[in-house]
């Protein structure tokens, strides 16, 4: 962007973002002013202004012709609170069309957009690169000092994902980030927080369950810019041709300090950008699995049998444990079983019909009682990665996308197959009583779009493999109005903006099973962001059963072995519905951010309800940590209100100031690997 088009933006900057105008007082409390993103709209997006978004058009840059373009701009229909505009941008010569929709949420200074771009000529278009849908420069006028960039790893399998860090932008300092493979959310992490200094700042959401790829860059101490779109696109569109790129959501903030845009962001997620049910946002449940990890040769669920699975369901209900779903994973399906002829889980995907031999009344009986007792049925599936010899790929070899090895991707780019697989797994659904539907993805695309795009139409394999996806979960979730979606991509490799209106990751790390260090860490790490989102639990004992507190949880436990206790089953489950609403209310990290992974330091957490003032203290003391004591600094609270907290191991309890909470509080644990859980009220 030349240095001219960036002085208009920032300027249209400097007028319309609440705390980072030049005419706002600074360093507002969160709350009292916001954004009015009605007049952000309009103003940005307004006639012979540059957008906050660029593309090359035949080589060159957007923000030399764009504002030349036929434009308009209309209002839509909108939500209470919601305000949505259309934008257009027409190119009377070539016949492009860029439409963008701008939705914008005034009880949250939000404000998200998508680009899309259509061919309304006979010819095709010149070529469409580096689509950036947001290219924009946020100026802080009484700042002096650089700003600093939060943002968190993806996930790689390991104790760090999600891990958060910071980077202080030095003028001229940059980051640039994007995913390994193709998997949104694997090795990088579509959601970070810009503090432009303090006292206010943009979280940004990125939404494309993609390449994506976003570059932070401190022009000076006074301007940050932000880049964000698709990584590989340079392609002309065909004529009649009509594509969507990545959405993004830019949320601004102000309070004392970062946790601030945090908070709002998770508020604004479960308010306007989660999964709905009637129009409420959703619990995800309380899983119980089956039995997991029978032995050899079975893996997975591949010796699962139906006779087996409800007598499990009915040995939980015997001893009082009351699961609110029951999970079937991996290995239901034909041929599964098969393991004389080396079949399992992974290499007979494509065979989706429930194994005869195992299931040979379908999978209907299971879900029927599972019903009876109250409870949902959970299945899972992986229709995007197709084997090598499935009756999938015997089937419908055409719609199969390959670049060597084994494994194939259905094309979902291809109407006709997007057509018949949504029909396909809706009545698998429907015929089974399936309630919940858990989607994984173990293998990276990348590669294969790349390899199957077309001459002179880069990128264009992916664009349209992402907007079949978005129709495909979208065509399930009209079809089933009450269905949840569990994001799986070999362990929580598909967390964008996108994924997270239409899912949650149940599972989101395939990290070593049940290390419970691990677990803290994941924990702590999407909480800056998601509330929405859970992993396993295989163990009764505090210390393990407390690394896995969250919105929803899959209880591992395997009924039938000894050395478990039904009782502290019983126990782990009551903890955890106590907990469970905590988790969508205010997250404070009370251990800082950095190297969290080690198994000698302290590990804590607050979660913070502010309309009643009460909470959760969640904390870990680590096998090789020598320090019995730890101190806290809790956030949220009022000084002047008196405070009761409750230990929940011991009963005790103890009342402080909110002030004297704020300034410090001590934790203690005297043996390592321990945990504590204490609740805390306040006093009227």
């Amino acid at each position: 962007m030349n240095s001219s088009l960036r002085s208009l933006l920032v300027l249209s900057f400097l007028l319309l973002a609440g705390s980072l105008s030049v005419e706002a007082q600074s360093q507002t409390t969160l709350g009292r002013r916001r954004v009015d993103v009605e007049r952000w709209i309009t103003s940005q997006f307004a006639k012979g202004k540059t957008p906050p978004f660029s593309f090359r058009y035949g080589g060159r840059p957007s923000a030399e012709f764009l504002r030349t373009w036929k434009h308009s701009i209309s209002r839509l229909p909108s939500e209470e609170s919601q305000v949505r505009y259309l934008v257009t941008y027409a190119d009377g010569k070539t016949g492009l069309k860029v439409e963008c929709e701008v939705t914008g949420w005034q009880d949250f200074g939000a404000v998200e957009w998508v680009l899309r771009f259509e061919n309304l000529s006979q010819n095709t278009t010149p070529l469409i690169s580096q689509a950036q849908t947001a290219d924009a420069t946020f100026f802080s006028p009484k700042n002096n000092r650089p700003a600093t960039l939060y943002y968190s790893e993806g996930s790689n399998a390991s104790r760090s994902d999600f891990a958060p860090h910071q980077k202080l932008l030095q003028p001229k300092d940059s980051l640039v980030m994007a995913p390994n493979g193709g998997r949104s959310s694997d090795g990088a992490f579509p959601f970070f927080n810009i503090q432009t200094s303090d006292g206010e700042g943009i979280v940004v959401a990125i939404g494309w369950t993609g390449t994506w790829s976003s570059c932070v860059t401190a022009i000076d101490n006074r301007s940050v810019h932000l880049t964000a779109g698709l990584k590989h696109l340079e392609a002309g569109l065909l004529p009649g041709e009509k594509i969507r790129l990545a959405s993004v959501c830019l949320l601004f903030w102000q309070g004392d300090n970062r946790m601030a845009g945090h908070n709002l962001f998770r508020r604004f997620m479960l308010a306007h950008h989660s999964r709905k049910v009637d129009g409420k946002p959703v619990y995800y449940p309380m899983f119980c699995g089956f039995n997991w990890g029978d032995p050899e040769p079975c893996n997975e669920y591949t010796c699962m049998t139906t006779e087996y699975a409800i007598a499990l369901v009915q040995r939980a209900y015997l001893f009082g444990f009351t699961p609110e779903a029951f999970w079937l994973d991996a290995g239901w399906y034909t041929e599964a079983s098969d393991y004389r002829a080396g079949k399992n889980w992974y290499n007979t995907v494509g065979n989706w019909t429930p194994d005869a031999k195992r299931f040979p009344n379908t999978l209907r009986p299971i879900s029927d009682y599972i019903h009876q007792q109250g409870a949902r049925f959970m299945v899972w599936f992986e229709p995007e990665r197709v084997y090598k010899d499935s009756r999938w790929e015997r089937e419908h070899p055409e719609w199969m996308l390959a670049a060597g090895g084994d494994n194939r991707l259905f094309n979902l780019s291809n109407p006709q197959a997007l057509q018949w697989l949504s029909q396909t797994i809706g009545d698998i659904l429907e015929e089974n009583g399936i309630d919940l539907y858990r989607q994984d993805f173990n293998i990276a695309p990348e590669n294969i779009w790349l390899a199957n795009d077309e001459d002179g139409r880069r990128g264009m394999t992916e664009v349209k493999y992402i907007m079949g996806l978005y129709d495909y979960w979208d065509y399930l979730l009209s079809r089933f109005p009450s269905l949840l979606i569990d994001n799986c991509a070999s362990g929580g490799r598909r967390i964008d903006y996108e994924t997270m209106l239409r899912s949650a990751p149940m599972w989101r790390t395939d990290y070593h099973y049940g290390e419970p260090v691990g677990y803290q860490c994941h924990t702590y790490g999407l909480e800056f962001y998601l509330p929405q989102h859970a992993t396993g639990s295989y163990h009764v004992n505090p210390f393990d059963s407390r690394s896995s507190l969250g919105s929803a949880v899959v209880f591992n436990w395997k009924l039938t072995q000894q050395g478990e206790s039904f009782t502290d089953m019983l126990r782990t489950q009551q903890e955890f519905e106590e907990v469970r609403p905590y988790f969508y209310e205010d997250f404070y990290p009370l251990s800082g951010i950095g190297d969290l992974t080690g198994d000698d330091i302290w590990l804590a957490y607050q979660l913070h309800r502010p309309a009643d003032g009460s909470g959760c203290i969640v904390a870990f003391r680590r096998a090789d940590c020598q320090a019995s004591t730890y101190e806290v600094k809790l956030s949220g609270l009022q000084p002047t209100q008196t405070y009761l907290l409750l230990n929940k191991d011991t009963n005790e309890t103890a009342r402080h100031s909110g002030k004297e909470l704020m300034e410090g509080l001590t934790l203690t644990l005297p043996q390592p690997r321990s945990s504590l859980l204490l609740k805390y009220e306040r006093q009227e």
